[in-house]
């Protein structure tokens, strides 16, 4: 554990934290979280979890943009479900995304655990997009893809990350709870 890991853990429980109250804020400092975490996951060769972390920041600046200049009227996204057939499609992207990553970072590269890391990286990419849309359904992907890292990085002896992890964990069991109960579901 270095005090980068801690910093970047600290801002990430925080980030997760405002995005379970809707704070527009959680994108700026989830930003400087996923760069930190860049250079962390590059130095115990967990190259797509750092490719992750790169498409993160991306993603990062287009939640903050959809949280508050997004949706109909410009004003943001409100909380809304994605119907069956847009659940299905953007699981089927995330395991295809896990076959071609992992097969690259098998084929490439020293990664640690290529198709481990690729699909948990793939259904990231996944939850993420969902949730820059503010749609329900990135909890519970975010809830079984924390839980898997929670174990990959114990394995890598990123105790820290494995225990923010496991917080993301709960905070995506009580995001779920708070979003499902949102007005903008109910009406």
């Amino acid at each position: 554990m270095s005090g980068l890991e801690l910093f970047a853990a600290a801002l990430g429980a925080i980030s997760v934290w405002l995005t379970v109250r809707q704070n527009p804020w959680c994108w700026p400092i989830g930003l400087v979280m996923v760069l930190l975490y860049t250079w962390i996951f590059f130095d115990v060769k967990l190259y797509s979890d750092m490719l992750l972390q790169v498409v993160y920041a991306v993603l990062q600046l287009y939640g903050w943009w959809q949280w508050t200049r997004g949706g109909a009227v410009h004003q943001g996204r409100e909380v809304s479900s994605l119907g069956p057939q847009a659940l299905l499609a953007g699981l089927a992207v995330g395991a295809l995304g896990s076959l071609l990553l992992g097969a690259a970072m098998a084929t490439w590269t020293d990664a640690a655990q290529p198709w481990l890391d690729a699909a948990l990286t793939a259904f990231s990419l996944v939850a993420q997009l969902w949730m820059a849309q503010k749609r329900l359904q990135c909890w519970p992907l975010w809830i079984v893809v924390d839980v898997i890292f929670v174990g990959l990085f114990i394995y890598k002896d990123l105790y820290l990350t494995a225990a923010l992890y496991a917080l993301f964990t709960l905070l995506a069991v009580q995001g779920w709870r708070q979003w499902r109960t949102d007005p903008a579901l109910q009406a």
